[in-house]
């Protein structure tokens, strides 16, 4: 079917999944870009498809057309694709894997799309957010994760409960700190471990650290003083991997 209005019902509903709480009370979400849709498709995620009219993307799924107006409508970047994807979000799963990162309190959505990227690349089996971490489902999140958050656990819990459980399961908590900690060439690693970064401007909370076994930092030049978390990550779930 071709959908020429922006008062469209199901139009007006679409955009509405740019905002977190109707993506949360209806569970899905949407994807732009031909290379997103395609994770979506091959990871089971993806319910529907959307092409701008005239364009081919042949998928054994759902699929309707849009005018060029109504793309425009529903996209929020100044030029968008001609391909979209509605996708169902992924189930809450209990906690699994012997390699946990958690995330606490990390707002830029860019940051958090490459901490995704990275954990795939150096082998996580689970990501932890905090509950006041930016939306997964954030479509700068999902467009700077290039479609990794199709492919890795995400779960949202409160950490005060998690990291006490993954002790009892006997995990090593390592928590990141520029003082007190260890440096990351040293570390001594756990078959079965937790990760924990933190939040951009003030790092992991105070609290969250005081419940870790161990903290670590990552050897570099006095002059710096700190490094992106997203850069971090990537550091030091890389250094883990070894």
């Amino acid at each position: 079917m071709l959908y020429t209005s922006i008062e469209n019902k199901k139009i007006k509903d679409l955009k509405k999944l740019n905002i977190k709480k109707y993506r949360d009370k209806t569970n899905l979400f949407l994807v732009e870009g031909k290379h997103l849709v395609l994770e979506a498709y091959k990871t089971g995620y993806l319910k529907e498809l959307l092409l701008e009219q005239d364009e081919l993307f042949p998928l054994s799924v759902t699929t309707n057309y849009l005018s060029n107006n109504v793309i425009h409508y529903i996209s929020d970047v100044e030029s968008p694709s001609t391909v979209f994807g509605v996708c169902e979000k992924r189930k809450e799963e209990e906690i699994s894997g012997n390699h946990i990162l958690i995330l606490d309190g990390v707002q830029d959505p860019g940051n958090l799309g490459t901490i995704i990227r990275s954990a795939v690349a150096f082998h996580i089996d689970m990501i932890v957010l905090s509950p006041d971490t930016v939306d997964i489902y954030n479509s700068k999140v999902i467009r700077s994760s290039q479609g990794m958050i199709f492919h890795i656990p995400i779960v949202v819990k409160d950490l005060y409960d998690v990291i006490p459980n993954l002790q009892k399961e006997h995990y090593k908590i390592y928590g990141t700190k520029v003082t007190h900690g260890k440096s990351l060439k040293t570390v001594e690693k756990n078959e079965k471990y937790a990760i924990i970064m933190g939040n951009e401007g003030q790092g992991v909370e105070e609290a969250i650290l005081e419940l870790c076994d161990e903290y670590l930092y990552i050897d570099m030049d006095d002059r710096c003083e700190s490094l992106n978390v997203g850069v971090a990550t990537s550091i030091i779930l890389y250094e883990l991997d070894k």
